[in-house]
């Protein structure tokens, strides 16, 4: 069941859900407008190959700044925080989903990583790219995505118990940690 406006304010003002800061402003009918972070990655151009086994790959040939306002050239890829952090309980998971004003100028905000488990804590680490023929100015602050939230049964093992849970209290844009998993195949 996706929560609606009053069930999310619920569940937020009952502890449920944490989301910090929290304007109670951004709940929309059906979902939680969440902003953009000041925090920004990226890979630099080049002809190194990214190998998700290998971190030094993962880790080398990026740029990344903390600032107020960032232009993403066409085609650009680009990870960036939420200004919010959210904790979700054992039976709640979301979605982020983007904002149809910003997809409207060519902005994706999550290319496939836009589900949150049950259990996660910390900010979200957006996976942008810019479809547009023209750059496009993002501002930190300014609402981006939106969070649906899904209730659901309890988990038997929420993220916040999984022993691999790589991502769990993550704070800025948080570059992949595939290299964590076993090749076995």
């Amino acid at each position: 069941m996706i929560l609606v406006d009053w069930q999310i304010l619920d569940r937020i003002q009952r502890g449920f859900i944490r989301i910090e800061p929290f304007d109670p402003g951004l709940v929309q009918p059906n979902s939680l407008d969440i902003r953009l972070g000041n925090h920004f990655v990226w890979y630099e151009r080049g002809d190194q190959v990214i190998d998700p086994f290998q971190q030094d790959t993962i880790h080398s040939g990026i740029s990344e700044t903390s600032t107020e306002s960032i232009v993403l050239e066409p085609g650009q890829f680009m990870l960036a925080e939420t200004h919010e952090v959210i904790g979700l309980p054992d039976n709640i998971v979301a979605s982020i989903e983007g904002k149809s004003s910003i997809a409207r100028l060519g902005i994706e905000l999550h290319q496939t990583g836009g589900w949150i488990d049950a259990g996660f804590r910390g900010s979200i680490t957006l996976e942008m790219c810019n479809v547009n023929q023209r750059p496009v100015r993002m501002y930190a602050g300014m609402p981006i995505g939106q969070l649906v939230f899904y209730s659901t049964e309890r988990a038997l093992l929420p993220y916040d118990r999984k022993k691999d849970a790589k991502y769990m209290n993550q704070r800025q844009a948080t570059l992949s940690k595939y290299h964590r998993n076993l090749q076995d195949f």
